[in-house]
C-alpha cells in the first residue's frame, strides 16, 4: 500500500499541487480565514494538506469547558486524557506518540525538552481562542522537528472590543469554575486580560484539582508596524490516582507551572511580510509517587526554552516564496535527568508555484536543522493540489520527519527502567493523497495517509527480571483513511449544523525479537464523531457530540456529550452533560474516565 501510495503522488505531482483544507467543525465562512500556521499565509480553500479550523462560534457552543476535550471531537486526533477538566492528557494525531505532535501558540512552538506529557499544559483558556488550526500529517519541513504526526496552532483573540465577561460553573464532583475576561480597544493599542480559577474534589480517590489560569495580550503601535505582546502562565495541582505507573499506584500526586512570555510583529510592503517573533517557555514539574510522603520518591524537573525566528514570504511574478530561520536554546534542571542545555538552529525555504490559471500549486520545500547534541538533519517535502472545478480539488503530500529523543528517553532513571543516552532521532517517511468537495451546502474530504516510521523508541528487556531499557527498536507502517463532512441547513428558520468524521488506523508493527515490551501500539483503529448543532428557539442553541473509538487492543466505546445554552439580554446560561450515558471506559493507561456528570453556568457579558 505504500508503493501504491507513492506511484499515485508522482502521478498526482505531474498534474496538480498544494494544500487542502478538510473543513472539519466549520460554522463561519472558512473560505475568508487565512491559516497563519503556514509559514506562507494561505486562505482556508487555497490550502493543499488536511487542515482543520475550530473556530470561536464552534468553541462557544461546544460541550466542552477546555481544550483537551474539544480536540476529541476531531477525527484523526486522540487526545488520551486522565480524569476531568484537562488536568493531564496526551496528544496524539494519527496514531503517532504524544511525542511527535507539536503544539504551537500565536505560532510559537510549546515543545518540551523533557517530555511530550507537558505539551498540554500550555492549552489555554477557551474564552481567549480565536480559533484553532489543526495540521495533519508530516509537518517538519514547516515547524521542525517534534511535528511528526501534525500539528496544532492555537490563535489568541485580538479583538478587545465586547470581551468583557465574567462567568461561573458549578457541578458535578463539586467542580467550581469561575472565570473574568476583561479587554479594551483604544486609538493605537489594545488589551485583553483574562483569569479563572478550576478546581474539584475529583470523581474518585485522589482525583482533586486546583487549576489557575492567568492571560494578558496587548498590541501596540496598531496603525503601523504593530507590536504584539503575549504573557500566559497555567499553574495546575491535581491528585494523579493511576495516572502513571501502574492503576496500583493510587497516591501520585504532580504539580506543574508552565508560562509563556512572546513579543511579535509584522511588517508588511507590497511584495514582502516579515513576522519576528522573541519568546521564552518555562515549564516546572513536580511529581510525587506518594502525595503525603515525598521523602518516598520524588521528582523536579524545570524546562526554559528560549527563541527567536523571523519568517518571511515574498510575492513575485514566479509565486510565493516562504524562508526563515528560528533559534532556541534550551535548559533543563532535574533531580533525575541532571542538568542539560541544547542549542537548535532551524532555517527553511518553500516555494508555493501556481500553473494552469491557478488551478494547480506545487509547493516543494525544504528545512535544515542543527541540534547541539543530535547535529543536523533536514527534511524535504512537496505538496500538490490541483483544481478539477470550483468545486472539487484533488491534493497529495509526500514529506520526510523526524524526532529527536526527549530527556526523558535519554536519561531517566527509575528502580525499574533506564533511559538510553545513545538513541538515535526517530524517522519516518509521510505521504498523503486526498480529495475535498465544497459546495453551496455542504463540504466533504477524503484522505487516504501512508507513514513508514523507523527507529521508534520503546522500552524493552529480554529477561523478566532486568530492568526496562530505552531502544530504538520498532519499525511501523501506519496506513490509515480519513472521511470528514460538514452540512449547514435550516430548520423553521433557524440555522443547524451536522459535522461528521471517521478515521481508520492499521498498524503494521514490524517483529521486535524481543520477550518484553513496554509500549504496546494502541491506536484509535475505528473513530468516528458526529456532532449537530441546532437552534429552533431565538435564544437558544443545543449542541450533541457522539464519539465511537475502538482501539487496536480491542477495547470500544461510545461517549455522548451534550449542550444547551441560552441567552437572555447580556446573560448567557449553559448546561454541559458529559458522558450522559455512563459509558465505561479509559483512554490510557487503565485510568477509568467519569461517568455521567454535569456543569451549570452563567455568564455576565458587560
Amino acid at each position: 500500500m505504500r508503493t501504491k501510495l507513492t506511484l499515485g503522488l508522482l502521478v498526482l505531482s505531474a498534474l496538480a499541487s498544494h494544500n487542502l483544507c478538510a473543513q472539519e467543525i466549520p460554522q463561519q465562512n472558512l473560505d475568508s480565514v487565512v491559516i497563519t500556521s503556514s509559514r506562507i499565509d494561505l486562505p482556508f480553500k487555497e490550502n493543499s494538506r488536511t487542515v482543520s479550523v475550530i473556530t470561536s462560534e464552534d468553541i462557544a457552543t461546544s460541550a466542552s469547558t477546555n481544550v483537551a476535550d474539544l480536540l476529541q471531537e476531531v477525527a484523526g486526533i486522540d487526545i488520551r486524557r486522565r480524569g476531568t477538566g484537562g488536568m493531564q492528557s496526551d496528544l496524539y494525531i494519527r496514531g503517532g506518540g504524544f511525542d511527535q505532535t507539536l503544539l504551537l501558540v500565536d505560532g510559537m512552538k510549546m515543545e518540551d525538552a523533557q517530555t511530550g506529557h507537558h505539551t498540554m499544559n500550555m492549552a489555554i483558556p477557551l474564552e481567549t481562542i480565536e480559533r484553532i488550526e489543526i495540521i495533519k500529517g508530516p509537518a517538519a519541513r514547516v515547524f521542525g522537528q517534534n511535528a511528526f504526526t501534525g500539528a496544532i496552532n492555537i490563535v489568541t483573540k485580538k479583538n478587545a472590543e465586547n470581551i468583557n465577561s465574567a462567568g461561573f460553573r458549578v457541578g458535578s464532583y463539586r467542580q467550581q469554575n469561575a472565570q473574568v475576561t476583561l479587554g479594551h480597544d483604544f486609538n493605537k493599542s489594545s488589551h485583553i486580560a483574562h483569569a479563572s480559577v478550576n478546581t474539584s474534589d475529583g470523581y474518585r480517590y485522589n482525583t482533586d484539582y486546583n487549576n489557575q489560569n492567568y492571560f494578558l495580550k496587548s498590541s501596540f503601535n496598531k496603525e503601523h508596524v504593530p507590536i504584539n505582546l503575549l504573557a500566559v502562565y497555567q499553574q495546575r495541582k491535581f491528585g494523579a490516582n493511576g495516572f502513571y505507573a501502574s492503576p496500583s499506584a493510587t497516591d501520585q500526586y504532580e504539580e506543574t507551572e508552565t508560562s509563556l512570555i512572546g513579543i511579535s510583529s509584522v511588517y508588511k510592503t507590497q511584495n514582502l511580510t516579515l513576522k519576528p517573533r522573541i519568546y521564552w517557555r518555562r515549564n516546572q514539574d513536580l511529581y510525587l509517587y506518594l502525595r503525603y510522603n515525598p521523602s518516598y520518591y520524588r521528582n523536579l524537573h524545570i524546562s526554559n526554552k528560549i527563541a527567536a525566528e523571523v519568517n518571511a514570504s515574498y510575492t513575485s511574478s514566479w509565486g510565493t516564496t516562504g524562508f526563515g530561520v528560528d533559534l532556541g536554546q534550551t535548559y533543563l534542571s532535574s533531580n533525575n535527568l541532571g542538568d542539560r542545555e541544547r542549542f537548535m538552529v532551524n532555517g527553511f525555504i518553500e516555494h508555493l508555484f501556481k500553473l494552469f490559471d491557478g488551478k494547480m500549486d506545487i509547493t516543494p520545500g525544504i528545512a535544515m536543522t542543527y541540534f547541539s547534541d543530535f547535529k543536523f538533519h533536514a527534511f524535504p517535502g512537496i505538496d500538490v493540489g490541483y483544481r478539477l472545478n470550483d468545486k472539487v480539488k484533488v491534493y497529495g503530500n509526500i514529506g520526510y520527519t523526524y524526532r529527536i529523543p526527549t530527556y526523558t528517553d535519554l536519561y531517566y532513571s527509575d528502580p525499574t527502567s533506564l533511559g538510553n543516552e545513545n538513541l538515535d532521532p526517530e524517522e519516518a517517511i509521510a505521504e498523503e493523497l486526498g480529495v475535498t468537495y465544497s459546495g453551496s451546502r455542504f463540504r466533504v474530504t477524503a484522505a487516504l495517509f501512508n507513514r513508514y516510521s523507523k527507529k521508534l523508541i520503546d522500552y524493552v528487556k529480554e529477561n523478566e527480571d532486568d530492568l526496562w531499557q530505552a531502544t530504538n527498536i520498532r519499525n511501523v507502517n501506519t496506513f490509515g483513511v480519513e472521511l470528514n463532512g460538514n452540512y449547514p441547513f435550516k430548520f423553521m428558520g433557524y440555522p443547524q449544523n451536522l459535522t461528521a468524521g471517521y478515521t481508520f488506523i492499521e498498524d503494521d508493527v514490524k517483529d521486535l525479537n524481543l520477550n518484553y515490551s513496554r509500549y504496546s501500539i494502541n491506536s484509535l483503529k475505528h473513530q468516528a464523531t458526529f456532532t449537530l448543532r441546532t437552534q429552533f428557539l431565538k435564544n437558544v442553541s443545543q449542541t450533541l457530540v457522539y464519539k465511537y473509538a475502538e482501539r487496536t487492543a480491542g477495547e470500544t466505546y461510545n461517549v455522548v456529550d451534550a449542550s444547551v445554552n441560552m441567552a437572555i439580554g447580556s446573560l448567557d446560561l449553559s448546561l454541559i452533560a458529559n458522558n450522559i450515558f455512563n459509558a465505561n471506559y479509559y483512554e490510557t493507561n487503565l485510568v477509568p474516565m467519569p461517568k455521567g456528570n454535569v456543569l451549570l453556568g452563567a455568564t455576565y457579558h458587560f
